[in-house]
């Protein structure tokens, strides 16, 4: 599409024409006026005479076709380049009047009233004449079908061309009329061009913009949730019927906690609901949300939106060791059930709500909270331009906010006007406005006693890394040393001048142990300072091979690397501040407060970037919220030279209680983690050109409940649950649809939709089956083993190498949940990315189900299922180490919630016993993991190849989980049972 331009010029074709051929409309509230606020700008000029005579008395068709259809079209077609702005009209053709079109341009008329086919003007629109151009000349701005025949049926009738007055009387006499057919009028701040201000919206698309209104049911609570979906189900449609209660309790477990049922619970919870049913299932849905996994689970779901990491992306991709504490954070948001609008208000402006000196635990968690506007792929490290890097965060967490609490992606206007939805540019940037004092830093935030700090141990690892590095530039210096002395004796210089400095530089570096391995660049330093000339003493890297050139870098920049990692265990929170935006033309180490941040660097303002361009600055913009959107809870924007209360303001708009955007937008989030799906298709994108509310009513209804029950997800939670739909089995009595017929019964919610376990939920459960689950809640990431091909793949960061992906030493580490896995951008771990675990570059409203080869070989033949079948076969035998069909039964109980039927009894016994005699013959040797990793690369200064040896320091502790080599052959025989079943559907989908 043509962008707008931003002042005098051609506007957009296909910008107007969704002016002039909007769609259906129909009655709207509050801000959307169905008539326009000023009329079209009418083709004719004051002074132009009018066409042949009309009868003022009567709406002639002729008359209203030229008012209704030929006015716009020839106003956004075109007048822009034949008669608006100052500058002559193109081609000499001005099309302001009858008589201008008649008088012609340089290539004669446009209009012959005789031969209305002949005319000009058709042949020009048309685009298939050799002697006329076309018109308008760019292919995608070319008129419609419906358009072409507009102009033929005026010229057909003789042009009719009535004067400015008459038009204008016509546009006010049918306003409401013309305004139902192609759309409404929404007032917004303005846009880039008049045409753009004035376009009309299909009532359909603005859905979304509408005040929510709670629908009228006669039933309450869950049950209303029924009936309202009762109400678009096919007449005669069959439901299925609620599901068992082995179904359900696993179908709970997942859904609530991300994890299975033991088999204890399934036991005693189909004890109780085959005499109480529905008090047993009320008191499970209570137990469940009061489960501290509950908070995990949920987690998991609002991280995806948020892009939660703990690197920062890209060629920066080095660790930001503190992004774990917002990740808790969430987790205890989710546990306590903090009010929505509260856990918005902390993320956002955290640091505006609480002072220190009055709660200081609740401003150290409001500060973590802030971690929101830390987790885009970007990091100011002086690699490029600042100004580019600084708007690059300005942008990410602009349209971060749009999409997360709005479902509204603002980017679409940052360089023009939305092209589909009511979002001018300027609101873009009244809303970028709020960040233009927001800082990036890590602030002191003393850790909570409800953070879990028990891993702070593992910190040694980093230690001994740091040593490395600090070894390595040590004897780079001593090198670098030695080589200067050879460098006077081969140029034949006095050395004692250098020499002094070394001296002078050495005492410094005795007292300071940074220092130590930096002799001979501080002695350097010295003397360009005294202004020695720099042939009088040695080059900066004198002598260095490739292989100690590329050391340099890599223990350089390695130990700059670790200041961010080291964080981790330090009382500091990934955050923000509100203050004058410094000079950042280089950054070595994690950013703190600076002690001038009121007074010192830049107090940014905010203008429209033409093209997006931070170079490009245009109008000054003040900080404002969506115009098109009108609430009554309006939070006031500090002065626009006010450094603190910017966020706070959007914030609390945001949270709004009648922010139909921000509360439709939650709800469609909490029903898709309930169900698989959500109400609206695109729960980051309520736009025009995103789908539309499945259930409109519904949407309505659970967003006006969610409020009035204090913004909790834990009630919309028990609403949900406890209705018919999501207590249904995914069958019925006599399953024969098709798929088509089955998908249709889905979408109705009259059965209900088997899912597959999610990537996270499938590792957990294998553990959890197994009996190596760690449940322990939060704390610093864990590294669970990963295949050694990406664990030691060289990955390049900042200009160097990453370090190698070092599993923890323990199992009870690394059998985490997979929550709190460490992750790199730059580094999936494989066994979550080929279950469609989301990247972390891009928020993930919704993530992905395929079936693909990989996802079978991952499952089948990988280290880490292998693993698991063993130690479930062990686990088994422990418990049941002479009833072979006990053992197998406890297998089936753990991994899918049921004892076998005796067919299946029978074959796995069967497939146990043939698999014996193979085993007892095999011998296994006993796993070993590498202590050092060999690094071969190009060093960029001289590009020749240089090799170094990374030393693995984890690896040096590591303990294995159990081994084929620790078991006999019946366990390992039985195991090989167990992986067929974690192979199986059953185990892989929630029904």
């Amino acid at each position: 599409m043509c962008a707008v331009r931003v002042r005098r010029g051609p506007v957009s074709n296909l910008t107007v024409l969704a002016t002039v051929l909007a769609l259906t409309a129909g009655a709207l509230q509050n801000c959307f006026a169905v008539s326009p606020a000023a009329p079209v700008p009418a083709p004719q000029t004051p002074d132009s005479p009018p066409g042949p005579a009309a009868d003022p008395a009567a709406d002639s068709p002729a008359e209203i076709l030229f008012a209704r259809r030929i006015q716009p079209t020839l106003a956004a077609r075109c007048l822009p380049c034949h008669g608006l702005g100052d500058e002559p009209p193109a081609g000499g053709l001005d099309m302001r009047s009858r008589s201008g079109m008649e008088q012609g341009g340089d290539s004669g008329q446009s209009l012959i009233g005789a031969s209305p086919a002949a005319s000009p003007l058709l042949l020009a629109v048309r685009r298939k004449s050799d002697t006329w151009s076309a018109m308008p000349p760019k292919e995608a701005d070319r008129l419609s079908p419906t358009e072409i025949a507009w102009l033929e049926e005026w010229l057909a009738a003789g042009a009719i061309w009535p004067s400015a007055d008459r038009v204008q009387q016509l546009q006010r006499e049918h306003a409401e009329e013309w305004g139902v057919e192609d759309g409404v009028m929404v007032q917004t701040s303005g846009g880039l061009s008049a045409a753009w201000t004035q376009r009309r919206y299909s009532p359909d698309g603005l859905w979304a913009w509408q005040p929510v209104q709670r629908p009228a049911t006669a039933a309450t609570g869950s049950a209303a949730i029924d009936e309202l979906l009762s109400r678009h189900q096919p007449a005669g449609l069959q439901t299925a019927p609620r599901a068992t209660a082995e179904t359900l309790i696993r179908r709970l477990h997942f859904d609530l906690t991300g994890l299975p049922p033991d088999p204890d619970q399934i036991a005693a919870f189909a004890a109780e609901f085959a005499t109480t049913p529905e008090p047993a299932y009320q008191r499970l849905v209570e137990q469940l949300l009061a489960s501290p996994h509950y908070g995990e689970r949920m987690a998991q779901h609002w991280l995806d939106v948020v892009r939660y990491a703990d690197s920062s992306g890209f060629a920066n991709d080095y660790e930001r060791g503190n992004a774990w504490r917002y990740r808790d954070y969430v987790v205890r948001a989710f546990n306590s059930d903090k009010p929505f609008d509260r856990f918005i208000l902390e993320q956002l402006a955290g640091d505006e709500l609480t002072p220190a000196d009055a709660d200081p635990a609740a401003a150290a968690e409001n500060l973590i909270a802030l971690g929101f506007l830390r987790m885009g792929p970007w990091e100011l490290t002086g690699m490029e331009v600042e100004l580019v890097a600084r708007q690059r965060f300005l942008d990410d967490v602009t349209n971060s906010v749009g999409e997360t609490f709005l479902a509204q992606p603002l980017q679409c206007a940052r360089c023009h006007d939305h092209k589909f939805d009511p979002i001018p540019t300027r609101d873009y940037y009244a809303i970028q406005a709020a960040f233009a004092t927001t800082q990036l830093c890590e602030r002191p935030a003393a850790f909570l006693p409800e953070e879990n700090t028990s891993g702070f141990d593992e910190r040694r690892y980093l230690e001994q890394r740091a040593a490395d590095h600090e070894t390595a530039l040590r004897e780079i210096d001593r090198i670098l040393l030695d080589n200067a002395e050879e460098w006077y004796l081969r140029e034949g210089r006095d050395p004692g001048i250098w020499r002094a400095a070394v001296a002078a530089a050495s005492q410094v570096s005795a007292g300071n142990r940074r220092l130590v391995s930096d002799v001979f660049s501080r002695a350097r330093s010295q003397l360009l300072r005294q202004q020695v000339p720099e042939s009088h003493f040695p080059p900066k890297l004198v002598g260095l091979t490739p292989d100690q050139l590329g050391l340099e870098r890599v223990a350089r920049k390695g130990l700059e690397r670790l200041k961010w990692a080291l964080d981790r265990y330090e009382p500091f929170a990934l955050s923000v501040y509100s203050g004058r935006t410094p000079t950042l033309r280089s950054v070595n180490a994690p950013l703190r407060i600076p002690a001038d941040n009121r007074s010192g660097g830049e107090l940014q303002q905010t203008h429209i970037l033409t093209g997006g361009d931070p170079f490009s600055p245009a109008d000054r913009v003040d900080q404002g919220v969506l115009s098109a959107l009108s609430i009554a809870h309006v939070s006031t924007p500090p002065p626009a030279d006010a450094i603190s209360g910017r966020r706070l303001a959007l914030a609390k708009w945001i949270a709004a209680p009648d922010n139909s955007l921000t509360v439709r937008c939650i709800v469609n989030r909490v029903w898709m983690w309930h169900f698989d799906r959500p109400l609206v298709p695109g729960p980051n994108h309520f736009g025009s050109s995103g789908g539309r509310p499945e259930h409109p009513e519904l949407l309505d209804w659970l967003a006006a409940e969610f409020v009035a029950g204090g913004w909790s997800v834990k009630h919309l939670a028990r609403l949900i649950l406890n209705s018919e739909a999501w207590r249904r089995s995914s069958g019925l009595a006599a399953d024969g649809d098709s798929r088509d017929q089955r998908a249709a019964r889905e979408r109705a919610y009259a059965v209900f939709r088997q899912r597959r376990l999610s990537a996270e939920e499938l590792r957990d459960a294998q553990l959890a089956a197994s009996g190596e689950l760690n449940r322990t809640l939060g704390g610093i990431p864990n590294r669970p083993e990963i295949p050694a091909a990406a664990a030691l793949q060289p990955r390049q960061v900042m200009g160097t190498f990453a370090e190698a992906w070092t599993a923890n030493p323990l199992p009870a580490q690394r059998h985490r949940r997979s929550l709190y896995a460490l992750r790199l951008r730059g580094l999936a771990i494989p066994a979550l990315e080929v279950f469609d675990a989301p990247a972390t570059d891009l928020s993930c409203e919704r993530r992905n189900v395929s079936t693909t080869a990989p996802q079978i070989f991952a499952l089948f033949n990988s280290q880490n299922s292998a693993s698991r079948a063993l130690a479930l076969a062990a686990r088994v035998l422990q418990e049941h180490p002479a009833d072979e069909h006990a053992a197998i039964q406890r297998c089936y109980l753990l991994l899918f919630g049921r004892g076998p039927e005796s067919a299946e009894l029978q074959a796995c016994h069967e497939h146990w016993q043939r698999m014996l005699p193979p085993q007892q013959q095999l011998q296994f040797p006993r796993q070993t993991v590498p202590l050092e990793a060999v690094r071969e690369a190009v060093e960029e200064n001289t590009g020749e190849r240089f090799v170094f040896r990374e030393r693995l320091h984890p690896h040096v502790d590591f303990m294995p989980d159990l081994q084929p080599a620790d078991c006999d052959a019946r366990t390992r025989a039985l195991a090989d049972v167990c992986l067929v079943l974690m192979n199986s559907s059953e185990f892989l989908y929630v029904d």
